[in-house]
């Protein structure tokens, strides 16, 4: 096991962080418009955010890239801009960490299918190589792989991570099938586990994708899977939508009081994925244990 992890996992459960795509909305960011760009152009409201999370008790922060490989940022005129973008985001979150906790990069999907031909592999692999060298450059501790739908996809991304000599968590969404246990392509957190770590993965996890009642038949499927240290981050429950806008209604002591039966199943990095906040991590703190000096 990397040492950052063993260092961590001496005091686990270790808090991690919450959602940034509604903070940073929260702080003017348009709906639609390319996050990752804002490492460049708005850093402070940024850093801010990386900032609020570790102070509320957050002992490992993600980064502002989840979009940031290049056939994303395509989408935004940016697929030029990878390094920059990353180095960046990396950067802040490091600067906001400030000694008090480690960043953990995030590397999210490509929003393109292999299935379907959209992608072709090796373009896939090369984005995913591109932007966690850069998340690497930038002063990343470790690579989160998050938010994945398709196994072959988060094959790709963990074995381009391990490259990099850092730590990597690997993360899929679990909210299909009969129990919601199944990603949308049917794959289970068995055969999620297996492939994973075959490809690199430290760290095996789920996130997104539901709220943190129905994570754990999740987290006892990955425990019986595998020995890997179990991340999970769910979200604030089911959202409804509220003139145009996603609700999650879901009060942050709630949240935390769920989170207590993950970590009784396993899982020993737990946060928060849509709808949570900086309160939401602030309650996961204290009802979890005190947050090591």
């Amino acid at each position: 096991m990397p040492t950052l992890l063993a260092q961590l996992l001496a005091a686990a459960p270790v808090v991690t962080d919450g959602a940034w795509g509604t903070q940073l909305q929260a702080r003017g960011l348009a709906a639609g418009a390319c996050a990752e760009e804002w490492n460049l152009t708005r850093p402070d409201e940024v850093e801010a955010v990386a900032r609020a999370y570790v102070e509320a008790g957050s002992r490992v922060i993600l980064s502002n890239t989840f979009g940031g490989n290049a056939i994303a940022l395509a989408r935004h005129g940016l697929a030029d801009r990878v390094e920059e973008l990353n180095r960046a985001g990396a950067a802040l979150s490091r600067r906001a960490a400030a000694g008090a906790a480690w960043v953990f990069a995030s590397l999210g999907p490509s929003g393109k299918l292999l299935l379907t031909g959209e992608v072709e592999e090796g373009a896939l692999r090369e984005a995913f190589r591109r932007q966690a060298g850069a998340l690497a450059a930038g002063g990343a501790d470790a690579i989160v792989v998050e938010t994945m739908t398709d196994l072959e996809e988060a094959r790709l991304a963990v074995a381009a991570a391990h490259e990099t000599g850092l730590p990597v968590v690997g993360c899929m969404v679990f909210d299909a099938g009969p129990d919601q246990t199944r990603t949308i392509m049917g794959t289970t957190p068995a055969a999620a586990a297996a492939a994973l770590v075959e490809a690199g993965a430290d760290v095996i996890g789920a996130n997104c994708g539901q709220g943190i009642a129905g994570f754990l038949p999740v987290c006892v499927q990955l425990r019986q899977a595998t020995d890997r240290p179990l991340w999970l981050k769910a979200n604030a429950g089911l959202p409804q939508v509220v003139d145009g806008r996603l609700v999650y209604d879901m009060q942050p002591e709630v949240f935390a009081a769920l989170a207590q039966p993950l970590v009784r199943a396993g899982a020993a990095f737990i946060g928060g994925c849509c709808g949570t906040s900086p309160a939401f991590v602030a309650h996961l703190a204290a009802a979890l244990g005190p947050t090591p000096s």
